[in-house]
């Protein structure tokens, strides 16, 4: 324990930090008056009243033995702090038994220290001495986020209508600094001084540091925004309100760039410092008597700007008030820089997050699509949960959803990884639980190569661990394999006739290890889809699914899949229905959502045919591709078909056998397929001129859009895609 004069013990930290560390705890400050200028949330919920009842009131007033506080206050400043336990008094009625404990907050004001009581609930009058409450709390189960930071109530005044500056500087100290908001900052800062110092507050601060920027060159034409005002009364219409935004002109801003408080005593001054009218009677309450400009300034640079009156025949600010304002500003200018920094930090996460995730919004001819992400309400922000829609060939559609462990810009990062790599590998058009276990080889070897170095530790725990599902759904056959890397398969809605959906049904899949942990095989399941069900992909992992949070999560989302099922709505309506009930309250961790109501492709847009390996077979395929796109009323692409059919069956026929198919669908483009029971992949290559052979797909590559190959259970499949003239 530190020492204060002979015989008196102070708290170890210091004031500041004591009453800071007190916050987690049932504490009130008392003055040397005996006034309560200050509590926590824990000591009003304790005495079952609002803070406002606590604050000014007479200490005395609070014990049910008055003659209990002297005594205990002797005791503090001899020394002696622990105490037994004593009763107190619930404003409202009844009583409080507690164990109390009593330290001193130095320094000493004119009239003797502050004093700090830390209370514990529990233990009749007379039950022995207490131990000094630690840091779980009051009631000892540790800090909550529900209990702080505190949002103090304003301070009692003394007799001659001024706070004392002790019990102003552990109140600031109580009351900033609690928030990584900028606002929450700003407003805490405005409650202290009103009407403890001043009768009227407002706090300007500058456009770029409310949107996270380090503050450039304050002059007195930067644009500020009026945060946080505060008044004894209600706030003078006349004044600029919040959410204005006003300049100071440039006499004042030298003041503010200067970094001290300035005092006006006289208001006519007022007149000189401002370049209009209009802005006199906006910044000059009718009665104020003085005004007091305090910089807010943090590391050199000039945050904002804080501005106080004192109205009627209340004192007039002085020296000394500048003085006293210039420490609280300094606290409340490091408070607000911090703020600032972690909400750059936080939308810097937060864009490239969205900026790494698809377009919310997908139409195509397998589905339509909704995604919706919800950031966080924690102080961590930003985490790895993403959702992605994949284009794949012959009109066919992937879904995905995930979550990487962990929060902020590493996680993301591990995210924009994962997600880049699924994109890679589903180009290559693997079935889901191939695509997992390709999926599962890469996150080993990311995580492997990272070493020890520091700058990829983040990204290297987030990569072990991820979690995520993949689907793939054929418009063609309804035909929806899921697979599942640790991660809940998606719900789903199935579209009932008449507008009334089947009931919700929780897709089970044998969900395989996450990725980098197990190596374990991944499984898939087939689903049978039709035309107007509704799937929803939920990020949350589901070993989540017990927590009561999670639960409410999980119940928006069937019943916003049930509705869109029933409904027929957009997906894009069900989506921002979806985003609204998710983000109220925020969730402990971001989330991601897609909702995709599936679609079919009509029968009349596909024709196939069945080839039998032989040198006529050509000649038959083409005339029947020929007739097919004539019906179709695509004749202008009939030369380039006929010669992509014949150069790929011509292929088949030589290299691979029979069997040999041929399809083709009209989707937003022709798609032209030849499927052979051959697993070698063709390659492009550049014949020589001397060459007789080996053109063909360097032809084909030139006549279409876009071509490739996939592996099928039976063999293999090329495919084409050619774009259509619009109509």
């Amino acid at each position: 324990m530190g020492s204060s004069g002979p015989g008196r013990t102070t708290d170890a930290a210091g004031p500041e930090e004591a009453v800071r560390r007190a916050r987690g705890d049932a504490a009130l400050v008392v003055d040397a008056r005996g006034t309560v200028v200050s509590c926590t949330r824990r000591a009003a919920a304790l005495f079952g009243c609002a803070a406002d009842t606590l604050c000014g009131r007479d200490v005395t007033e609070l014990f049910e033995n008055p003659e209990t506080w002297p005594v205990l206050r002797s005791g503090a400043l001899e020394g002696r702090q622990n105490t037994g336990g004593v009763v107190l008094l619930r404003p409202g009625g009844g009583t409080l038994h507690v164990r109390l404990r009593v330290s001193v907050l130095a320094p000493e004001s004119a009239h003797g220290p502050p004093l700090l009581l830390r209370m514990a609930q529990g233990g009749p009058p007379g039950s022995g001495g207490l131990a000094e409450p630690d840091a779980a709390g009051a009631d000892g189960d540790g800090p909550r986020a529900e209990d702080g930071p505190l949002r103090l109530p304003r301070l009692a005044t003394a007799d001659e209508g001024d706070a004392q500056p002790s019990g102003l500087r552990y109140a600031s100290a109580a009351a900033i600094g609690g928030s990584l908001d900028v606002a929450r900052n700003a407003e805490d800062l405005a409650d202290v001084l009103v009407p403890a110092f001043a009768d009227l507050a407002a706090v300007d601060l500058t456009v770029s540091v409310l949107q996270g920027e380090e503050p450039g060159p304050f002059t007195g034409d930067t644009p500020l925004r009026r945060v946080a005002v505060a008044g004894a009364g209600a706030w003078p219409p006349e004044l600029y309100p919040p959410g204005a935004t006003l300049t100071i002109g440039s006499d004042a801003s030298q003041q503010v760039r200067h970094g001290a408080s300035g005092v006006l005593s006289d208001l006519a001054d007022l007149r000189a410092l401002l370049p209009e009218e209009e802005m006199v009677r906006r910044s000059l309450p009718r009665d104020a008597s003085s005004l007091l400009l305090m910089p807010v300034q943090a590391r050199g640079l000039v945050l904002g700007t804080v501005l106080l009156w004192r109205l009627g025949t209340r004192r007039r600010f002085d020296e000394s008030d500048a003085a006293l304002a210039d420490e609280i500003a300094s606290r409340a200018a490091l408070s607000i820089d911090n703020a600032r920094r972690y909400t750059k930090e936080r939308r810097t996460v937060e864009t490239l997050q969205r900026s790494l995730l698809p377009r919310v919004v997908g139409d195509s001819t397998a589905a339509e699509t909704s995604g919706v992400y919800v950031p966080s309400g924690t102080p961590e922000g930003i985490g790895g949960s993403w959702f992605d829609v994949i284009e794949l060939s012959s009109a066919r559609v992937a879904f995905l959803v995930g979550r990487v462990p962990g929060h902020g810009l590493g996680a993301t990062a591990a995210m924009g990884r994962l997600r880049a790599a699924v994109g890679t590998l589903a180009d290559l058009d693997p079935a889901p639980d191939e695509l997992l276990s390709h999926l599962d080889d890469l996150v080993v070897r990311f995580a492997s190569t990272e070493d020890n170095d520091p700058v990829h530790a983040g990204i290297e725990t987030a990569l072990r661990g991820a979690s995520c599902v993949y689907a793939t759904y054929d418009p063609l056959t309804g035909r929806c394999l899921v697979a599942s890397s640790g991660h809940v398969g998606p719900v789903l809605v199935r579209g009932g006739a008449g507008g009334e959906p089947a009931a919700v049904e929780q897709v089970e899949v044998s969900a395989g290890p996450p990725l980098g942990t197990g190596g374990g095989p991944f499984e898939m399941t087939e689903l049978l889809l039709s035309a107007g069900d509704v799937l929803a992909f939920h990020s949350d992992a589901a070993q989540v699914w017990d927590d009561p949070a999670a639960a409410r999560r999980r119940a928006a989302v069937e019943e916003v899949a049930r509705s869109a099922a029933a409904s027929g709505r957009p997906m894009a309506d069900a989506g921002r229905e979806l985003l609204g009930r998710l983000s109220d309250p925020a969730p402990d961790h971001d989330q991601t959502l897609l909702l995709a109501r599936t679609r079919e492709l009509p029968s009349d847009r596909t024709a196939g045919w069945r080839v039998t390996a032989g040198p006529e077979a050509v000649a038959e395929v083409r005339s029947g591709v020929t007739a097919q796109l004539a019906a179709w009323d695509l004749d202008e692409l009939a030369f380039s078909t006929e010669l992509i059919v014949s150069e790929l069956v011509t292929n088949a026929i030589r290299y691979a056998g029979s069997p040999i198919t041929v399809r083709l669908i009209r989707d937003q483009r022709l798609i032209c397929e030849v499927s052979d029971p051959s697993q070698t992949q063709p390659h492009l290559r550049r014949a020589r001129l001397t060459d007789e052979g080996g053109r063909g797909l360097f032809l084909i590559a030139q006549l279409t859009h876009r071509w490739g190959s996939r592996y099928t259970p039976e063999g293999k499949t090329i495919w084409t895609e050619q774009v259509l003239a619009p109509r």
